[in-house]
């Protein structure tokens, strides 16, 4: 039976590496521009939705080198570099760097094509009021379970809002609906732009997938003391993401189903390659 325990630091082959250097670069320049020049990286490099007044094309790369937080970051790395690095000596630096960005692209396709499913009910919503404005159905829609204040911009143009409609509505509803079909058009622009993704969880996950797929009967030692066959934790692991995904707590912050992208279409393209018998 195979074990698989991580080697030195040393051992690290080039794109391991210098994946390791760039993100903990973006990491610190993130910080920097942030406390120095108040500059939100997060908003020009993270992913945004297609679509979004907020959205780049760049973003579908650079996302995967932005990361939430020191612990964020430090997880991913700690498993990029303990699956990558045996990936990449098995499959060379080419290989292994077209392999981490498609699985990247994966995990944002499938992501933002579930949460454009979640997105979808609140924007024919919002387009209804849109179409046919009235005081009646502008209640009805912020009583509503549609009406979602997703970030803080919402919120605060919301509450502004909310202080002019009411001073107005008596004495002026026609003005009073004016502010209102503004602030609509102003909560579809900022619902769109809302929904961020950063981190290279989805890269990642497609990693821990390949080398379930490789080398199904290694040992990974959870916690560094239980062991577990790669294959199983791997299928443990894909399991709980579908779980949590489905589940959609509110308020959960993690990216369910760009883990699950990334995994799965790590699995059709190592599948691809095998079928065309260049795996190694």
């Amino acid at each position: 039976m195979q074990q698989f325990r991580p080697g030195g630091f040393t051992l690290l082959p080039p794109v391991v590496k210098n994946l390791l250097i760039i993100n903990g670069l973006f990491f610190l320049a993130t910080l920097a521009m942030g406390n120095a020049f108040g500059i939100d990286l997060y908003r020009v490099l993270g992913l945004h939705f297609p679509g979004a007044q907020n959205f780049a094309p760049y973003q579908f790369i650079t996302y995967m080198f932005m990361h939430g937080g020191f612990t964020h970051l430090f997880f991913n790395m700690f498993a990029l570099w303990m699956f990558g690095n045996v990936l990449e000596n098995v499959w060379g630096p080419k290989r292994f760097m077209v392999y981490y960005l498609i699985t990247g692209l994966g995990a944002a396709l499938l992501h933002y094509a579930v949460l454009y499913w979640q997105m979808l009910p609140t924007l024919r919503a919002v387009n209804m009021v849109l179409e046919n404005p009235d005081h009646e159905s502008l209640k009805l829609f912020f009583e509503s379970e549609y009406f979602k204040v997703t970030s803080v911009e919402i919120q605060n143009n919301f509450r502004l809002f909310l202080r002019d409609y009411n001073s107005l509505i008596n004495s002026s509803p026609n003005e009073a609906m004016v502010r209102a079909i503004n602030f609509l058009n102003q909560y579809r622009v900022d619902f769109l732009n809302a929904p961020v993704v950063v981190g290279a969880s989805g890269a990642v996950f497609g990693i821990l997938l390949a080398f379930g797929m490789l080398f199904p009967n290694s040992l990974i030692y959870l916690f560094f003391a239980i062991p577990i066959k790669a294959k199983y934790f791997v299928m443990i692991y894909g399991a709980m993401e579908l779980y949590f995904g489905i589940a959609n707590r509110p308020g959960s912050n993690v990216a369910h189903f760009a883990h699950l992208g990334g995994m799965l279409f790590g699995f059709f393209l190592i599948r691809y390659w095998r079928k065309k018998g260049n795996l190694y």
